[in-house]
């Protein structure tokens, strides 16, 4: 059920970037007992062979600390691993991070050994990033959008047959939560979101990646 893999929030005061934030039943025009979520976690799987078994966690939210799109790909550890006889010694995932907005660009995280006689290892990082690589930031988001508009190329745009997809596969998780008498579970401005968030990867014995 889509339920058990999806949690919802909604934030209440806090402090974000140093400003004070008021809780969302406070802001203008809101219900003071709104159960209007303002945050989602959810694992998602695709059915078809390429994704078999493979979970997406996906979140979103207001008020929190940062304004960040990204996508990180976290890959299998290898079955044998190269230091797995040595005592003391554990590596860690490698991590691809995809950075959409701002400050575009492609991170790959992984272990290395770290110089010298003894057998240790350490995370690094290989980035590349558009404004240092290019000496120029890319244009924003929706600077693109409007030149592909005025040029009439559709390319960056989503498909009517994906928008429709996609609300034809959140319609029943938000028709559930409508219908819960439970409001949603509260998290202060500023945060990375609500614990459920927290306990709905963590069950699989995974973390958030904060970007």
């Amino acid at each position: 059920r889509e339920e058990e893999n999806a949690v919802r929030g909604q934030y209440t005061d806090g402090s974000v970037l140093g400003e004070k934030a008021i809780a969302y039943r406070k802001e203008p025009n809101v219900s003071p007992d709104s159960k209007v979520e303002t945050y989602a976690a959810m694992k998602i799987f695709v059915d078809n062979w390429r994704w078999a078994d493979v979970p997406f966690y996906i979140r979103a939210g207001k008020r929190l600390p940062k304004r960040v799109t990204d996508i990180s790909i976290h890959f299998r550890p290898a079955p044998y691993p190269l230091w797995k006889k040595v005592r003391g010694v554990q590596t860690a995932p490698n991590v691809l991070a995809i950075r959409i907005q701002p400050d575009e660009g492609i991170s790959l995280k992984f272990d290395s050994k770290v110089p010298g006689p003894s057998v240790r290892t350490a995370p690094v990082t290989m980035e590349f990033r558009y404004a240092t690589s290019f000496g120029a930031e890319p244009p924003e988001a929706y600077e693109r959008l409007l030149l592909e508009t005025m040029l009439g190329d559709s390319t960056l745009f989503a498909r009517r047959d994906e928008v429709e997809t996609a609300w034809s596969w959140l319609d029943p998780l938000l028709n559930a939560w409508s219908s819960d008498a439970r409001p949603p579970d509260f998290y202060p401005a500023g945060s990375w979101g609500p614990e459920c968030a927290d306990q709905l990867i963590e069950r699989d014995g995974r973390k958030w990646r904060r970007p």
